[in-house]
């Protein structure tokens, strides 16, 4: 059983959201909160969660504070944004506070399952419209950065973090590069040890930054 919390502000969203998890017997919502004030007193109550989802705009504290607090508290615990925003700036900000993903609040109940999994695995799961963007931005911005040139990354390791930071899981990368996930591991092994971090997250800020 996956134990999931929600926080959103508007109690019919966060209903059709609770349904919509709960369509499949493997899941099941521990909490429904209104705001990021109340997911972190949630949070720390809880005994047994596995994932959160969770709303930017909201009354008292915000989906991005409450991203970073609860971070603070447990790092590298999945965090799963779900907003009705898709512009630059909620992305960016969403991934420096180090959620795992993004999500739209629109998306079928499967492609909300397969996200929570993918989360669950380590993977950062993105709606495609968001996936889309955040590669062009990286695109944009990782050429100013030259993680190459400053961290000696080679052309593969630099390759895999670019498509890591488009929210495939290792498996889903070695796929797309016709290598084993093992020889995946190990590259990003290598990139973590380069870049002086120990998770994905740190490594996306690296690659924006």
């Amino acid at each position: 059983m996956i134990h999931v919390g929600i926080v959103e502000d508007n109690t019919k969203l966060a209903i059709d959201l609770k349904e919509k998890i709960e369509l499949s017997a493997d899941f099941t919502v521990n909490f429904l909160a209104k705001n990021g004030k109340d997911a972190v007193s949630q949070f720390s109550a809880q005994n047994q969660l596995d994932l959160i989802l969770m709303d930017i705009e909201m009354p008292i504290m915000n989906g991005i504070e409450a991203c970073r607090e609860i971070l603070n508290l447990k790092p590298n615990f999945p965090i799963i944004i779900c907003s009705i925003y898709d512009d630059e700036n909620s992305i960016m900000e969403a991934i420096f506070a180090g959620a795992s993903g993004y999500l739209l609040k629109d998306e079928s109940p499967l492609s909300i399952h397969e996200a929570i999994h993918n989360a669950i695995q380590g993977g950062s799961p993105l709606n495609p419209a968001i996936a889309r963007k955040t590669l062009k931005l990286l695109a944009r911005q990782a050429p100013t950065k030259n993680l190459q040139t400053n961290f000696g990354l080679t052309e593969r390791e630099f390759e895999i973090l670019k498509i890591l930071a488009s929210g495939k899981t290792y498996n889903q990368i070695a796929e797309q590069l016709y290598i084993s996930p093992g020889t995946i591991r190990k590259h990003i092994e290598n990139l973590y040890r380069k870049l002086g971090v120990n998770n994905k997250i740190d490594a996306i800020n690296k690659l924006t930054n």
